[in-house]
């Protein structure tokens, strides 16, 4: 999923260089929400880790 982020980050910048404001934006967007998500799902994922007993690496 981080990598779906940032293909849509590398998107972005390159239709924001080339005055594509419409699709810049959207694709920004979808990085910025697949982003979040990533994150989110790292957070739980360390979180069921520690419950479990496993220490963090």
């Amino acid at each position: 999923m981080l990598g779906w982020a940032l293909t849509f980050l590398i998107v972005a910048l390159v239709a924001a260089a080339l005055g594509f404001t419409g699709i810049a934006g959207t694709a920004s967007s979808i990085a910025q929400i697949l982003f979040v998500i990533f994150l989110v799902l790292f957070v739980v994922a360390m979180i069921a880790r520690a419950v479990r007993g496993q220490p963090p690496v």
